[in-house]
């Protein structure tokens, strides 16, 4: 479940990074470089996002019981 719980701030993230690299291309120097390190930061941002996602469902911290029982 938190798998799929993930991709919505992993696509978040993943436009947003798309966008600030799209947007380094059209620069110069030392903003394009600046652009592009930026981008690189937030596409680790949504592996990390999406592996915690994996990894949660995987090791049974995220069932639908729990999620169920913390909010009542």
């Amino acid at each position: 479940m938190c798998i799929f719980i993930s991709f919505f701030p992993a696509t978040f993230w993943a436009v947003i990074g798309y966008f600030v690299l799209f947007s380094s291309t059209k620069a110069e120097g030392r903003v394009q470089t600046l652009g592009q390190v930026l981008a690189t930061w937030v596409f680790i941002i949504v592996g990390i996002i999406l592996t915690a996602g994996v990894y949660f469902t995987m090791s049974g911290m995220c069932s639908l019981d729990a999620l169920m029982q913390c909010s009542g």
